[in-house]
C-alpha cells in the first residue's frame, strides 16, 4: 500500500473529478498534504479509508488465488466484437466453443488470431443454438442496450422480442448453460429509470436463473490502465448449487506509462503502428494543452471558439480537448480517436493514439492483430471489453465452475460409498 496518492489517482479511484476533490478540500471533507520529497499536493492513505469505494486498498486481505480449471469449460459468446472478452476468458482457462458477430471486420480479426475458433458471421437471430444444449458451461454476450415495452409489472421472455437482448435470452433458453453473463455500458443501470435492467433480470429469472445483483466494475481496479466501466449481470442456473464471487480488485493502479512503456504490464515499449492524425486546426489547439490538461487550459477566447455552444453548458466536460498524462490512467477510449470534442491526445506528441497504443490501453497482447481499415480497427478496439478485466471475470467463472464440479464429484463418491455399503449389508 502506498503512503500517498495524487489528486488524479484519488479522482480516478473514486470516479469523481479533480474539481470535486478541490471542493472537498475547501469544505474540510478531505485534506491534502505536501509530498515530503517532491512537494506535490497529495492525500495520505489513512485519510482515504473513509471512502467505501476504495476501502479494499487499505485492508490486509490477500488477492484471490488463481485456480486452473478442473476440466475443459466451454464458453459461447454473442456479439463478440474483436475478441477482448473471449481473449480474457481464454487467458483464464476457458475454451471458446463458438463466437457470433455481425461485423465482417471483427469476424476477420477473430479468425486471423484464432483460426481454430468457430466464428459465425451474420445476424444472431439466424442461429439455432439447440445443438449446443448440455454442452456449454458459460454463455456471454455484450448486446446493445435497447428499450422494452412494459405491458405489465413483470417483463416476460416474449415481451423482449425485437431487441438484441431477446436473442441473448433465446440462446440462454436453448443452451441452458450453467452460467450466463451479460455485460454492457454503465448507462444500462439508469436506462429507462432502471426498468430496462429490471426487465432483463425478470426474463432471466423466468428462464431458470438466479441473478447475482448486477455490479459496475471499474477497469482500473483490474490491471487496466484506463477509466472504463462495464456493468455485468451474472445468472446462475437454479438448483445447480452454484456459488459466484466477484473478482477481488487489484491494489495496483496502472497508468498510461504502464500501457505504452516497458514495465509492469508489458515486457517492451509499444510497437510502432499506423494511426490517425488531427486536422491542422485541431492540432494547433491541442498543441496548447499540457499533459493532464483539457480545454480549460486554453486562453479564454480559444475556449469559447473551440467549445462553441458547449462552453456555456454545465459540467466539467473534462474529456474534451484532453491530453492524457503519463502518470494517470487513460480516459475511456472512444471508437474514433480524433472525434470532435472527445479527444485522447498523446502526452508528448500532438496526435491521437495509434492502433497499437489503443490496443495496449485495452490490454490486448501485442500479437493480437486487427483486420479492416484503420477506422474499423479503432472502432473494434474502442468497443472491446478490456482483456485484463475479462480475464478477472474469467477467473471468477473458473472458481465457480471448479466449486460446482468438485461438489458433483463429492456427491458421486458419497453415493458410491452408500451403494457399496448397501451391497455389503445385503451380502
Amino acid at each position: 500500500m502506498k503512503a500517498f496518492y495524487s489528486l488524479s489517482e484519488v479522482a480516478d479511484m473514486l470516479g469523481t473529478t479533480k474539481e470535486t476533490l478541490r471542493r472537498w478540500d475547501k469544505s474540510g471533507k478531505l485534506t491534502p498534504v505536501r509530498h515530503p520529497i517532491n512537494n506535490y499536493r497529495v492525500y495520505k492513505s489513512r485519510d482515504l479509508e473513509q471512502f467505501e469505494k476504495i476501502g479494499f486498498l487499505f485492508n490486509a486481505s490477500d488477492e484471490q488465488t488463481i485456480e486452473p480449471p478442473l476440466r475443459k469449460y466451454n464458453a459461447i459468446e454473442l456479439f463478440a466484437g474483436a475478441g477482448g472478452l473471449a481473449l480474457g476468458l481464454e487467458k483464464a482457462g476457458l475454451s471458446n466453443l463458438l463466437l457470433s458477430e455481425i461485423d465482417k471486420n471483427a469476424c476477420a480479426t477473430l479468425r486471423l488470431n484464432r483460426p481454430e475458433w468457430q466464428v459465425l458471421e451474420g445476424d444472431v437471430a439466424a442461429i439455432d443454438f439447440t445443438p449446443y444444449a448440455g454442452k456449454v458451461d458459460v454463455l456471454t454476450g455484450g448486446f446493445p442496450c435497447q428499450a422494452f415495452s412494459f405491458a405489465g409489472k413483470r417483463l416476460g421472455f416474449e415481451d423482449a422480442r425485437g431487441t438484441l437482448f431477446f436473442e441473448f435470452a433465446r440462446a440462454v433458453k436453448e443452451i441452458q448453460p450453467l452460467i450466463c453473463i451479460a455485460e454492457n455500458v454503465r448507462g444500462l443501470l439508469q436506462h429507462q429509470d432502471g426498468k430496462t435492467i429490471e426487465g432483463m433480470i425478470s426474463v432471466l429469472d423466468e428462464l431458470g436463473y438466479n441473478i447475482v445483483p448486477p455490479r459496475l466494475l471499474k477497469a482500473i481496479f483490474y490491471r487496466v490502465p484506463q477509466k472504463r466501466e462495464r456493468v455485468f449481470i451474472v445468472g446462475l442456473k437454479k438448483g445447480a448449487g452454484l456459488n459466484f464471487e466477484w473478482p477481488v480488485e487489484s491494489k495496483d493502479i496502472f497508468t498510461l506509462r504502464d500501457a505504452l512503456k516497458k514495465g509492469r504490464l508489458f515486457a517492451t515499449d509499444v510497437p510502432l503502428s499506423p494511426g490517425q492524425a488531427y486536422p491542422k486546426d485541431k492540432r494547433e489547439i491541442m498543441a496548447l494543452i499540457p499533459p493532464g490538461g483539457y480545454w480549460r487550459d486554453l486562453p479564454m477566447e480559444l475556449q469559447k471558439s473551440y467549445m462553441k455552444g458547449s462552453f456555456h453548458l454545465s459540467g466539467g466536460k473534462t474529456g474534451m480537448a484532453r491530453r492524457i498524462s503519463w502518470d494517470e490512467p487513460c480516459l475511456t477510449l472512444t471508437c474514433a480517436p480524433a472525434q470532435k470534442q472527445t479527444e485522447r491526445c498523446h502526452p508528448e506528441e500532438t496526435r491521437p493514439f495509434t492502433v497499437r497504443e489503443y490496443a495496449r490501453i485495452q490490454t490486448f497482447t501485442d500479437d493480437w492483430e486487427f483486420a479492416g481499415s484503420l477506422t474499423s480497427q479503432y472502432a473494434q478496439i474502442g468497443n472491446a471489453v478490456p482483456v485484463n478485466l475479462a480475464e478477472a471475470m474469467g477467473r471468477a467463472i473458473v472458481r465457480t465452475l471448479n466449486g460446482y464440479y468438485n461438489q458433483q464429484l463429492e456427491e458421486k463418491v458419497i453415493m458410491a460409498c452408500c451403494d457399496a455399503t448397501l451391497q455389503h449389508q445385503n451380502i
